[in-house]
């Protein structure tokens, strides 16, 4: 078993919030251990008065996935511009946004339109259990997510064995995009956030929010900002005084938004919050979400 010691001033880290603030879909907690399957690896995790303990990966590889490169006061300090924002910071000092496979991430998010967490969980590991490798960990079987080669021989109906219902052709679609070479999604790591957003856009399945939830948990793009139902709400409630009046109206009558809206939202999260808006978005998305409503909050 290996071991990282962390401290609430130098490398502040909350596992068990950073695992179920909405950006992960393969874990799962038993007892007080937590269990994942990322990079072909099983990792076993739990946190210990301030001691991170960990199977199956090693320390680079921990500290890694994780981010705790990442100097989290810094941007927990850049991003704390109101009351809210600082309530959030303060309630999970501790969350961090995890370096993930921009593979896997992608077709995750794909799935996860227009789904809630548990059934995306669901889709993403029959997809693992159907087309994946299986993997042995401590005599328990996991399975690896599928290889692009894997889900671009699938048939649509396989996939939609899987649950996936409309998204099968566009994950389908996409694989064989991505085994063909076609996208390289690891060079767009090296790519600006404009250039990145447009090409992940160009793959099906793919609009504006699917684009920056891949261009912030798997490529780097801490600025990305992706707008949800819980986003409007809060620019709605706590940022309406940036926007016009009219532009507030039309978000507060709860239908889906337009491209337009949606780049509005992300722009001026973006200007706001700063190089750190991703962070901004996972804090207040975690907080707001928690709570039975955003009564009471300010």
């Amino acid at each position: 078993m290996l071991k990282l010691r962390l401290g609430n001033d130098s490398i502040p880290f909350d596992l068990e919030t950073t695992l179920k603030c909405g950006q992960l879909f393969r874990w799962k907690k038993v007892n007080d251990w937590w269990f994942g399957v990322t990079d072909s690896k099983v990792l076993k995790a739990r946190q210990l008065s301030g001691v991170l303990q960990f199977e199956g990966v090693n320390n680079e590889f921990a500290k890694n996935y994780f981010r705790l490169d990442d100097n989290l006061p810094r941007i927990t300090s850049e991003i704390s511009r109101d009351s809210l924002m600082k309530k959030a910071t303060q309630a999970f000092p501790g969350l961090r946004i995890v370096r993930q496979s921009p593979w896997e991430c992608l077709i995750s998010f794909i799935c996860a339109t227009y789904k809630n967490i548990p059934a995306i969980r669901e889709m993403i590991f029959e997809l693992s259990r159907k087309f994946g490798a299986e993997l042995i960990f401590k005599g328990d079987k996991f399975y690896a997510f599928p290889e692009p080669k894997a889900l671009a021989a699938a048939t649509v109906d396989e996939l939609r064995e899987c649950k996936l219902g409309f998204r099968a052709k566009r994950v389908l679609k996409t694989a064989k995009l991505v085994y063909r070479n076609q996208v390289d999604l690891n060079s767009l790591k090296n790519t600006d956030y404009a250039q990145a957003k447009s090409t992940l856009m160009d793959l099906p399945g793919v609009g504006h929010k699917v684009a920056d939830c891949v261009l912030l948990f798997s490529l780097g793009k801490l600025e990305a900002f992706p707008v949800d139902v819980w986003m409007t709400r809060a620019i709605c409630k706590y940022y309406s005084n940036h926007f016009s009046k009219m532009f507030i109206s039309r978000l507060s009558q709860g239908r889906s938004i337009s491209a337009k809206e949606y780049d509005r939202i992300s722009s001026f999260a973006q200007s706001y919050f700063g190089r750190y808006a991703g962070y901004a978005q996972e804090y207040l998305f975690h907080f707001i979400r928690t709570r039975e409503s955003l009564q009471g909050l300010t």
